[in-house]
């Protein structure tokens, strides 16, 4: 009989992007019963996700600290009245007492190996629990083998101790859009009848912004009639932390021009990505890079970064340039000369973005799941 894994969801966020993401798309693609702890305000979420699953949403841990106390005093009695024996902590961070199976996942090393792109607070919390969680976990999950790799040269918990999981697409969600869908997107999101360059991400330093917006506007100035009209640039996502990106949309010259059409609701986003001339997303570095792989998925030609685990979602299948700015001109301009090139890219990103599936991700989290309760 399989074991009772609790998840911890806890730590979700309300807007639905990268971990929130991967937790949703998980749990709901699990084809046995697990249990669910959760927000008060997401147990109807996750009953309508997960019916095979059993949610117990826990009341007064809306705030950070709260539910940090939460996690080490509280969670593992839960777990235990509910009958699991494996607690699955989906964010870095595991009970420190307690004598169930746990199982962590972490989502990327750059909290060591790009310090950088994240607050001085978080760079000493993650550090700290990456460290402290994989001494303690009985598994580590991580969607990439750069990951794994990442992570092996910065703590002493050697590469064979992960174990890679890839992250999935939802087909039913991200699939190449109908002209209408298009028309649509371009509507409710303002985009008017031309064309764009669309960007989709959490707007924060790792995005590597600046160098992008530079890249555009050089490329906007080189751009030739036979190509058609000048696209805009289209940034969607939410705000995250880092210096305000204003001045660098300001600083872009005509007849480039920047959009920024903030969070986009799921409904609307293949349409988005899509409709795109082309995806422009110039990482720093990903664990994994769901929003090239949900890109691929929406038939997209995409432009991306060699950085860590891209290369592994993105195969030959999207146009790699470096992160500087006029590296990224000649990607933008290559893309734009040649119709032929993004058609290529757009067919052969849906056909690899097939082997990428939630539930070959929720059966590798269910055997993990099981072997930790055999160690």
């Amino acid at each position: 009989m399989a074991e009772l894994t609790l998840i911890d969801v806890t730590s979700v966020p309300a807007n639905r992007a990268g971990v929130g993401r991967y937790v949703d798309e998980l749990v709901g693609a699990f084809d046995r019963e697990v249990v669910i702890a959760c927000q008060e305000h997401d147990a109807d979420h996750y009953r309508a996700l997960a019916p095979l699953a059993r949610v117990l949403p826990q009341p007064g841990i809306r705030r950070v600290w709260r539910r940090l106390l939460w996690e080490q005093f509280t969670l593992p009695g839960v777990a235990r009245r509910a009958g699991a024996t494996v607690i699955h902590s989906p964010h870095y961070t595991v009970p420190l007492f307690t004598r169930l199976a746990r199982v962590v996942t972490f989502h990327d090393a750059t909290f060591f190996s790009d310090p950088g792109v994240h607050t001085p607070l978080k760079r000493v919390f993650f550090r700290t629990w990456i460290r402290l969680s994989a001494r303690l976990a009985r598994a580590v999950i991580v969607p990439s083998s750069a990951t794994a790799r990442e992570l092996a040269k910065y703590t002493s918990t050697p590469e064979s101790a992960y174990t890679v999981v890839y992250h999935g697409v939802d087909r039913r969600i991200f699939h190449p859009p109908t002209e209408a869908a298009v028309a649509e997107a371009a509507l409710t999101l303002g985009l008017g009848g031309s064309p764009w360059i669309a960007f989709l991400g959490t707007i924060e330093p790792r995005k590597n912004l600046p160098a992008l917006l530079e890249a555009y506007s050089a490329a906007a100035s080189q751009w030739l009639p036979e190509w058609g009209p000048v696209p805009s640039l289209a940034l969607a996502g939410s705000d995250g932390w880092g210096p305000d990106i204003a001045p660098h949309v300001a600083a872009v010259k005509a007849p480039g021009r920047v959009q920024r059409v903030g969070y986009i609701d799921l409904p609307l986003v293949h349409a988005y990505l899509g409709g795109a001339l082309f995806v422009a997303y110039p990482s720093l570095g990903e664990g994994f890079g769901l929003p090239v792989l949900e890109a691929m998925s929406c038939g997209a030609a995409v432009l991306t970064t060699p950085r860590l685990a891209l290369p592994e979602v993105g195969g030959d299948a999207v146009e790699y340039s470096e992160t500087d700015a006029p590296a990224l001109t000649h990607g933008i301009l290559a893309l734009a000369a040649d119709p032929a090139l993004r058609r290529r890219l757009g067919e052969a990103g849906v056909e690899r973005a097939e082997l990428f599936t939630w539930q070959a991700c929720a059966a590798g989290h269910l055997s993990v799941y099981d072997r930790a309760t055999r160690r």
